[in-house]
């Protein structure tokens, strides 16, 4: 089990970002996290956990977003999972 830690920067708040990630996460199956918009409102935040070819999919799938999302960089820090996270939730 890995663990992604995942900085989208650009038209990535108030289009739905957050579900989004959630909706993911869940489809692809096996991944626990969190998302969270950052104060800064043009960041969002993922912690991940899961196995690295899950966390890769999901990645690319973040790297696209919603519809009116425009994801203009991306930050990605890989390490050990911590297993702290049941489920993946977004953090208000």
């Amino acid at each position: 089990m890995e663990r992604m830690t995942v900085r989208l920067r650009g038209r990535v708040q108030m289009v739905g970002y957050r579900m989004f990630s959630e909706v993911t996460a869940d489809r692809i199956g096996g991944i626990s996290g969190t998302v969270c918009n950052l104060p800064d409102g043009s960041t969002v935040e993922v912690v991940a956990e899961g196995r690295r070819e899950s966390l890769e999919e999901f990645l690319d799938e973040l790297k696209i977003g919603p519809p009116h999302a425009l994801v203009r960089d991306v930050n990605v820090e890989w390490g050990i999972a911590s297993s702290e996270f049941r489920g993946f939730v977004t953090i208000l």
